[in-house]
């Protein structure tokens, strides 16, 4: 919201001397965020003045371009030095090219003489252009940084204007405007009234509410008004006859209009917007000729269609709520009118409407139609119904003063400001919370600032907010405003003491190893949305029996086409993955550590305990269990080369052993050991998939994703994942508050090799090992895998080195021995397996 600082004087009498930034400071204090505060027209130097256009010529250009060679009376005398092709000798003009149309002899023209800078640094000099001296430059609107309309000049009216004068007073130049962030919950202030408002609370003086007429009781006797949807609980239509169609709006609300940020258009459109810029309600403007029978509020119906004001046909939802006569639909309430009753070139009747809209009902319909106007944005936030019956009156004066005309007698006020709730507040309350003294003196003062009716008795407050502040809804928004009035740097902070012998969990501990391991091995951190679609199952084949497809659906998306919680990490990296790779960065190592959500088996209603107190261990448990399991999961995605190529050797592809070794890494990070073996599990290639577990229990999967996910998902070939739930490798892993002894005796070592089928796993024959080995045995680490016809068709020898070591002495040769022996004859006995010779 944009608010000229002369404009927001106006209500609250600021002091003089009070600049813009003063007024950004106090009202930053006061919970406002203020973007910037900006000088209209401060880039502007040298002489910009007022002229009259004497005549002109066209010209039609080689390009087809139309130029007018102009002479324009800048109210100073021919010192001879005007070129003589300018129209020089005797006259007191000054020959300009202009590319505009818009004007005509006699208008008044902003001229910016050779000399001035205007904004972005563009300099005007007398310059030979299209066979002419253009001696100066005739501005429009965007030009001088006054809006964004650059269709034609600007054409000054007004009867006090004088030629040759400075124009910057008369275009509001050098007015300070603030430019303010408005946060969705404080509709109000979408408006100079509004900002006007907070900007004397925060200088402690008064304010002159521009609002200063009550909605009446329901009245019936103007243009009739139907009222048949409770989104439209309240209507008034002011008529205005006998105005001059063609009046233009006066100089001082069309300079303000651009300064807010808006164009002007027509003196009925520019009044409008001007009240509703101050008093935030937004008003629309009917032509009374063109309405046919009473008009009537209510929802669309099947089939119905309207053209907006923008002159798009739109096909109307039976959720829209309409304004409609006895022709159809002339209008989408809230958000835009219908141009079978726009206001013309020879309107002289105008029937303004100002009305109450349900927030949400805008808000969906605007985004239904991808419509989105100044109308809607004020709707949708909360706009003051009490302001409705004041706000028609003040833009049917402003007609009837610049364009004539009258306000007829006859008026209509269709329904009645809703009421909103009354509710009982402990006047300790705001202190308790903000940990500030306030006694109930302070709290009732701030609450009628704010515009809150405060009654109290000896315990308890009666607060009922006021018509402009809906968002009042509980205690805590009323102590919100006490706070942010009495002044939240006046509140002494106040750090908790830390209870001592606590920290981080570990659980907490443990996820920070894991991650400080996983990217000193190289692994990249991603952090992705957690949403999905059905889609994304789609794409990784997880079938309709898969756990993952047990998935919670959000009540509101982001988007609509993720509108589940994950059950898995591996979408949002694919997409990191798709992204990168679409920008040239082929060499991906991801990962990320993130909850994935799962849907309880079958559906618990969840309590919804009050805010008065804690939560009792009953209901957080039946919370928790409503909203099912929410495991961490840690996934990694690998693509391109692990290492590149270079002067140590050839590129190393990223593979499944990659992937593997990511889940390993976690795992040794917080003192565990991954058991790997093959497996079959989507996405992965049923071949080149393996099973991760810890302690006989499967916590993730690892290895090649599926040709045809890679495909479908448009990754490098052969790209790899991981995927394992993180809470249970820490729940399984040893408690990091325990250390291992360390010996101080040498290690001995062995090394054994072992023919067994080609179908037995790795894994089995590394259990067996350290099943035989004993406690001597340290470490067990497979160093070699061989099939040839040294072991035999449908067999494959396994090479592991064994280490052994024992806490107090140093093993004999005859102890290793005996302990390797023993891991042999296990193997043997469990898996038919015996040792090759070396």
């Amino acid at each position: 919201m944009r608010a000229p600082l002369s404009w927001l004087r106006e209500y609250a009498p600021l002091p003089e001397g009070t600049s813009g930034r003063d007024v950004s400071e106090a009202l930053i204090k006061i919970g406002f965020e203020v973007e910037s505060v900006e000088t209209a027209g401060g880039e502007i130097d040298g002489p910009l003045v007022i002229g009259r256009v004497l005549e002109f010529t066209e010209a039609e250009q080689k390009n087809g371009k139309i130029i007018r060679w102009c002479r324009v009376d800048v109210g100073e005398q021919n010192n001879g030095s005007y070129a003589k092709d300018s129209g020089g000798d005797d006259t007191t003009s000054r020959g300009i090219i202009c590319g505009a149309r818009n004007f005509a002899v006699d208008d008044l023209v902003v001229v910016a003489l050779p000399g001035t800078t205007l904004p972005g640094g563009f300099q005007i000099a007398a310059r030979k252009t299209y066979g002419h001296v253009s001696d100066g430059m005739i501005c429009s609107a965007q030009e001088l940084e006054l809006g964004d309309d650059h269709d034609g000049i600007m054409v000054l009216a007004g009867d006090d204007l004088v030629v040759g004068a400075d124009a910057r007073p008369v275009l509001g130049l050098g007015e300070e405007v603030l430019d303010i962030a408005v946060t969705p919950d404080r509709g109000y202030a979408w408006s100079v009234r509004g900002l006007a408002r907070e900007t004397a609370h925060a200088f402690g003086l008064p304010f002159a509410d521009p609002v200063d007429r009550a909605v009446p009781a329901s009245v019936g006797d103007g243009h009739p008004v139907r009222l048949e949807s409770g989104g439209c609980p309240l209507f008034v239509a002011v008529t205005v006859t006998g105005v001059d169609p063609e009046a233009p709006s006066p100089r001082w609300l069309t300079s303000r209009l651009q300064q807010a940020g808006m164009r002007p258009i027509s003196l009925a459109v520019d009044v409008t917007n001007y009240v509703m810029l101050e008093t935030g309600q937004p008003l629309h403007a009917y032509d009374g000729a063109k309405l046919a029978g009473p008009i009537v509020v209510r929802k669309a119906r099947g089939g119905e269609t309207i053209t907006t004001l923008d002159d798009v046909e739109r096909p109307l939802d039976a959720d829209d709520l309409v304004i409609t006569d006895d022709s159809g639909p002339i209008g989408i309430a809230g958000v835009m009118g219908g141009e079978t009753t726009e206001v013309g070139a020879d309107t002289a009747t105008l029937v303004i409407e100002a009305a109450h809209f349900e927030a949400i009902s805008i808000a969906r319909t605007s985004r239904r139609h991808k419509l989105s106007s100044e109308a809607s944005r004020r709707f949708e936030r909360g706009v003051d119904p009490g302001a409705t019956y004041a706000a028609a009156h003040r833009a049917a004066s402003l007609l009837v003063e610049y364009g004539g005309g009258e306000i007829a007698a006859a008026e209509t006020v269709a329904g009645a400001v809703p009421e909103l709730p009354t509710l009982r507040l402990d006047p300790a309350l705001p202190g308790t919370i903000m940990g500030a003294e306030l006694d109930a003196d302070t709290v009732i003062d701030n609450l009628r600032l704010v515009g809150v009716t405060v009654a109290a008795d000896d315990h308890e407050l009666t607060v009922t907010p006021p018509t402009w502040r809906p968002d009042l809804r509980d205690p805590y928004d009323f102590v919100e405003e006490v706070g942010r009035l009495y002044g939240y740097d006046r509140i002494a902070p106040v750090l908790p003491p830390a209870p001592s012998g606590r920290g981080l969990t570990r659980s907490q501990r443990s996820r920070r190893l894991i991650n400080a391991a996983l990217a000193q091995a190289g692994y990249v951190e991603v952090l992705s949305f957690p949403f999905l679609g059905t889609g994304d199952l789609d794409l990784l084949e997880i079938g309709a029996d898969d756990e993952r497809r047990r998935t919670m659906e959000i009540a509101n998306p982001l988007s609509e086409t993720q509108p589940l919680l994950r059950t898995t990490v591996l979408p949002g990296l694919i997409a990191a993955a798709h992204r990168n790779t679409s920008r040239g960065l082929v060499d991906l190592a991801l990962y990320e550590l993130g909850s994935v959500f799962f849907a309880p088996e079958q559906p618990i209603a969840a309590p919804r305990p009050g805010v008065e107190q804690r939560p009792s261990a009953e209901d957080l448990a039946a919370m928790d269990a409503a909203v099912g399991h929410q495991p961490r999961h840690a996934a990694v995605l690998l693509a391109g080369d692990w290492r590149p190529p270079g002067w140590s050797g050839p590129a190393v592809p990223a593979d499944w052993r990659h992937a593997i070794a990511f889940a390993e890494t976690a795992a040794r990070a917080v003192g565990a050991t991954v058991e790997v073996k093959a497996a079959e599990r989507a996405p992965w290639h049923p071949g080149r998939c393996a099973e991760l577990s810890v302690a006989g229990r499967v916590i993730g999967y690892a290895g090649e994703l599926h040709p045809r996910v890679i495909e479908a998902a448009g990754l490098p070939e052969r790209a790899c994942a991981a995927e394992f739930d993180c809470d249970a490798l820490i729940d399984l892993a040893p408690d990091l508050g325990t250390v291992a002894a360390i010996s101080s005796h040498p290690v001995a070592k062995e090394d054994v090799a072992l023919i067994v089928d080609e179908a037995v796993p790795a894994a089995e024959v590394e259990a067996a090992l350290v099943a035989g080995a004993g406690n001597l045995l340290e470490s067990v680490r497979l160093f070699d895998s061989y099939t040839g016809p040294q072991v035999g068709e449908g067999k494959k020898s396994l090479a592991y080195a064994l280490r052994f070591r024992a806490p107090d002495r140093t093993l004999t040769d005859a102890e290793s021995a005996e302990a390797r022996d023993a891991a042999v004859a296990k193997a043997a006995t469990a898996l038919n397996a015996h040792q090759r010779t070396l």
